[in-house]
Formats: C-alpha cells, structure tokens, sequence
C-alpha cells in the first residue's frame, strides 16, 4: 500500500476501519500492517509498547480474514487493531504488569476480556506499558521505561494505562484497553486526549486481570472517540461465572446512547456539577477554563444544570490510599519466589524465606514497596479499626454522597484531573504529589459506579509558555447506568466537532517526528 493510504488508515476510526473490513475495501492484514508499521516508526520515541510479536499479529490477521470470508466471523470490530494494557493475561504473549517480577512469564490462559476481544475479530497488537502492577499515575513506576506523551515527549501520559493512552494518541492503534482502579484509564485519557471509560464495577469481568486492589479494579475500553468506545465496551461487558464480582444483568445498550448523543443531543437530561470537584488548590485555571465551558456547552445542547455537594469526597483521597494498598498487601503476598515469575539467590545456601525475601526485594519497584508497607500497617493487629475500618467507613458516606447527588441529577460531572500533562520526573520523588492526579477520578471507584472521560479542549501549559495541552471532562453515572456516559460524551464531542470544524481526534498535534 502506498504511504499515503498507511498514514489515511491509521488515522481512521475503530467503527470506520471495521466498516472498511467488512466492505472487503481492505484486509484485517492491512490494516495491521499498517500499524504495525506506525508502531515501528514512532514508538521508540513513544515507548507505548512493551512486547509486540509482529509476526504473530500477522498470523491473527490472516485468520479474522479467513473466518470472515467464510461468514463464520462478523461485527463492527472486525480485523480492527487494539492496544491492550499489560495487565491482562494473554496465552502466548507475555504478561508483566510493567514488573520485573513478572518478566517473560508467559500465562497458560487468555482473561475473558481477551477471549472476548478475540471472538468479535479484534486483532491485538501488542502488550502497552503501565506503572508497576497499576500503582502510579504517570507510568513512571514501569519497571521497564517510561512512556512520552505523544503530544509533548518530555511529558507524562498520564497512568497507570499510560501506554495504552499513548499508542491512541500517537496514532498506534485505534483502540485500547485499561484497568481503572482510581483512575488509571480516565486519567491517561483526560492529558492524552482520548476517551477512557470506567464501567460499573462488576460490568466487566475481573477474570485474568492480575489483581491490584480486587474491591476497586476495572476493566474499560480506550479509544479516539466516543463510538468506538461504546462498540468495544459492547464487546467486552457481560456476565462471567468465573468471576464472583460479576454483575448477571444486563449490559446497558452503549451503541445506541452514543448513536443518540451524537444524533439528538441531551435535550432535558439533568447534569449536575460536583461542588468539591469543580476546582481547588492546585487546579490549573486552564483546565478549569475548559470544564466551565464544557459544562455550558452542555447547557447549550439542552442539559439542566445544578450544583451538588458532595462533602465526603474530600476524604476520598485519604479513604483510598488506605484501602488500595491493604488489598495490594494481600494480593501482592503471591509473588513469593515459590510458584512463577521471579526467583533470586536460590542457590541452596538460603533459606525459602530468605530466598524470598531477596526476590521481593529486587523485583518489586519503590512505588509497590511503599504500597505494600502501608497496607500491611494498616492491616495490622491493633491498627486495622483505626485505619483500613475507618477508611472503608468513609466509602461508606460517598456511595451515600452519589445516592443523594444522582437524586437530583442523571450525571455528574467535574474536571477529569486538576492539571494538564507535567513533565516527565517531575513529580517522581513527591509521592504525595502524585497521588493528587487522582483527586477527582478515584470516589466513582470508591462506589463502583459508572464514570468517563471526554476531550474537553486545550489548556496553555502553565510553565511552557505557547504550548497547549488536553483537558478532560470527568462524567459520572449510576451503577448500571453506563448508557447516560456514552449519550453525553457523543453529545459533547459532536459539538465540539462542530466548533473546530472536523474530528476532535483529528486536532491532535503530535509532534513531526512522532507523527
């Protein structure tokens, strides 16, 4: 194919490339090809992958393309490529968690959402880099490398699903795949520009995601826009009996809320904005420029505003970090040098338990040994009421806070984060710091409810003059109540298409050498 073809499909959207499939106009090879060979043009600088097999993804190409020739295989998806975040077991691939614990293991079993995602004729492309088992918010924390934000190098992509994030931006792929556990895919999204959903916990099943903290963690689909997003969360959400959290209901009609939003707008829907996240110390005035007039844009388009309050939030941050890191404690306790993954010092002259000591201590990053020892204390005999009970007391109050806000309201909304992308170390020794990205994202999984993110616009870089970043737009909804993100969403990037006169993917600068 020529080079102006590669660059003209690469920039096509999931539902587009899918459509094209379908007609025959192009091959499920094709189409990989072509990313594969963007992926090798931009992602040494990008560094969004951490394993991409291309012969591999050739070969499953060639297979969608068979299956469906024989009609044996058919959907809005097929032959479309996908990042997917390292976090997911894949059978023949390898599974790290951006660890060193877990270099080169290679799972005997794909995670229902891969099983999944290989039914519907999606080809995935590789395996995206992410903070050590999810614990960061800039994909610093990697065990491996950092990843860039393809619209400024030296700057993060947001975390822990920064890699996924960044094979979006930087045109790599035209979907991805994250796990949410206090904003690790709305996050990335809001300072890349792209979509990120966080399903209603339990909507999406756990089984093969390695668990980080299992009462938080979610799988949730990445994208350029609001469709594509809506046609994978339709391909991967359904009730899984080999995951106990899973919810046996119905999965909310997504396609047609994001078809509708984009269409007829959301005349009468009642948007509520969240007082105790509309803005603080510490939130850029740019980034609250564009929440202000995102929130008006809605009006515009027929939404009912009205603020609510929602007082126990402002714990939410603090309950949190408490509640994470005790289950990580827990769950992390299986990496013990005994069964797979890393195994240091095992010459016969240690003991099991010095053997073990050794590998958690070489294999596990500052981030995770921090996470650990915190959840550990606060699990501890005498502390545990103080600490992890009080903080699951403080859950407690914020699911009551979105009880009485949804009473009034269908969504919530606020700014996704309270800055624009900083830059690449800049944060990497104030943990504190860190944690504040996530002020925001992190009640909706506190609740287990439904919540997104949406490009907003741009916002000037505080401390680089003439440079401008994303912004996302943070909107919440009920458990089970996925449908009212995408009818928004759609709503919004339909009239935000309309503004700047062509697709808000489209306004993407990546910078010359990364394109």
């Amino acid at each position: 194919m020529s080079g102006a073809v590669d660059a003209a499909l690469v920039q096509q959207t999931a539902a587009e490339l899918g459509a094209l499939v379908a007609s025959g106009a192009v091959s499920a090879v094709e189409v990989a090809q072509v990313h594969l060979d963007r992926i090798a043009a931009v992602d040494g600088d990008v560094r969004a992958f951490l394993h991409v097999d291309g012969d591999q993804v050739i070969r499953d190409a060639a297979e969608v393309d068979r299956l469906r020739r024989n009609g044996d295989l058919n959907g809005p998806l097929v032959g479309v490529p996908l990042a997917l975040k390292d976090i997911l077991t894949t059978k023949g691939m390898p599974t790290t968690c951006g660890s060193r614990m877990l270099e080169g293991w290679r799972p005997p079993y794909d995670a229902t959402v891969v099983r999944r995602l290989r039914d519907a004729g999606i080809v995935v492309l590789g395996k995206t880099n992410m903070d050590e088992f999810a614990m960061g918010s800039s994909t610093e924390n990697s065990g491996f490398h950092p990843t860039a934000n393809p619209w400024a190098l030296d700057r993060i992509p947001g975390g822990s699903g920064g890699g996924s994030a960044a094979a979006l931006a930087a045109f790599e792929a035209p979907l991805g795949i994250g796990t949410d556990t206090g904003g690790s895919i709305r996050q990335p999204a809001a300072v890349t520009g792209t979509v990120g959903v966080k399903p209603t916990y339990g909507g999406v099943s756990r089984y093969g995601l390695v668990a980080f903290s299992s009462s938080l963690d979610q799988v949730g689909p990445c994208a350029r826009t609001v469709l594509d997003a809506a046609l994978l969360h339709a391909v991967i959400a359904g009730h899984d009996p080999a995951d106990a959290t899973s919810i046996d209901a119905p999965v909310p009609d997504v396609v047609a809320a994001a078809r509708q939003g984009a269409r007829d707008g959301i005349d009468g829907l009642r948007v509520g904005v969240v007082t105790e996240l509309g803005g603080g110390d510490g939130t850029e005035p740019g980034v609250l420029a564009r929440f202000g007039e995102a929130v008006e844009l809605l009006a515009s388009l027929g939404a009912e505003v009205v603020e609510v309050s929602c007082p126990s939030f402002r714990y939410g941050l603090a309950a949190y970090y408490l509640i994470a890191p005790s289950e990580c404690s827990s769950n992390l306790a299986r990496f013990d040098a005994m069964r797979y993954g890393l195994r240091v010092g095992d010459d016969g002259s240690r003991s099991t338990e010095e053997v073990m000591a050794m590998t958690r201590g070489a294999g596990f990053g500052p981030e995770v040994k921090r996470r650990i020892m915190i959840g550990t204390y606060a699990l501890s005999a005498g502390y545990y009421d103080a600490y992890y009970g009080s903080a699951q007391q403080v859950r407690t109050l914020v699911s009551r806070d979105f009880a009485s806000a949804f009473a009034s309201a269908d969504v919530l909304v606020s700014p996704t984060t309270p800055t624009t992308a900083f830059r690449l170390g800049e944060r990497v020794d104030d943990p504190l710091a860190m944690y504040q990205a996530d002020l925001a994202t992190i009640p909706a999984n506190l609740a287990g409810i439904a919540a997104a993110s949406f490009p907003a616009g741009l916002a000037p870089a505080p401390d680089e003059p003439g440079r401008d970043l994303p912004v996302g737009l943070q909107v919440m909804a009920p458990a089970l109540a996925d449908d009212r993100l995408y009818r928004v969403g759609a709503a919004l990037e339909a009239a935000l298409q309309q503004r700047w006169g062509g697709p808000v993917h489209a306004t993407i600068p990546v910078r010359e050498d990364v394109r």
